[in-house]
């Protein structure tokens, strides 16, 4: 199976999508085939790989509705070695349609379970909020990654958002895990920037990768063009930093990112 990774984080701005987007590519170029979810109605995922999403017929909202339809909603490698289960407006609607459906936590996990085979990895993009959408993400998931803004108040709400994790941890999905707390938007030459990462290191200790995210114009401008940050400038400290997290992933996952798809 794919290892199945939520990047979650119900504070907006914080990098999470740059992160869902950039991270797929890089581990893209690292392993087989990798495929990116994008859970958010916002679709900035969907955007970010060039996707028109108004053109699109078939979407993740279809495929949570019956799970049958997930192959038909992939798009096939808009960039090298990754596919896309988009997002459309309609995704904005499952919150309520999904209230009252039999296993309505496991729509997405029933989903992925059809192709996940074909996959060394699976990142989940999600919504900026703790409700449905976000639930069915991290009982799909395996680990979850979460991007905290190196500003004032980066740790605010965290501790909601960990009891949402250990929630489902606890009645959904127990193998879910923390598989890293990742510092975004970080100036090195400011000190607000090096006090907060002192203070997330001492919240999360070695659940922090060592890999930091810059803040960068080229990060920045890249999903305006519809391209992950290597098919925009692949020479930039953007790119470089999420080829490092990369790294650190399957290092820490103790995966060999030569080997086939499990």
């Amino acid at each position: 199976m794919a290892r199945r990774i939520a990047i979650c984080n119900q504070k907006g701005g914080v990098g999470k999508t740059t992160t869902a987007v950039n991270l797929a590519a890089a581990l893209a170029l690292r392993t087989p085939r990798v495929l990116l979810v994008d859970m958010d109605p916002q679709a900035h995922a969907t955007l970010g790989l060039g996707i028109n999403r108004s053109k699109l017929t078939v979407s993740v909202y279809e495929a949570l509705i019956e799970a049958q339809q997930v192959d038909e909603a992939i798009v096939r490698n808009p960039f090298e070695g990754i596919d896309l289960l988009p997002a459309t407006i309609n995704l904005a609607g499952a919150e309520v349609e999904l209230v009252d459906a039999p296993q309505r936590e496991f729509r997405l996990s029933r989903a992925l379970s059809l192709i996940d085979p074909s996959y060394s990895f699976i990142i989940i993009d999600c919504p900026p909020s703790l409700l449905l959408l976000t639930i069915n993400s991290l009982a799909a998931a395996r680990g979850v990654i979460i991007p905290v803004q190196a500003e004032y108040y980066a740790l605010e709400g965290m501790s909601r958002l960990l009891e949402t994790i250990n929630l489902v941890r606890t009645s959904l999905n127990p193998l879910l895990e923390i598989d890293g707390v990742l510092l975004t938007m970080f100036s090195a030459r400011l000190n607000l920037c090096q006090q907060v990462e002192r203070e997330v290191r001492d919240f999360f200790k070695e659940q922090v990768f060592d890999t930091i995210i810059p803040r960068s114009v080229r990060l920045a401008e890249a999903p305006s063009f519809g391209k992950p940050i290597f098919a925009y400038d692949g020479h930039s400290a953007g790119a470089q930093a999420y080829l490092a997290l990369a790294d650190e992933l399957l290092h820490r996952c103790r995966i060999n990112p030569d080997a086939s798809p499990p």
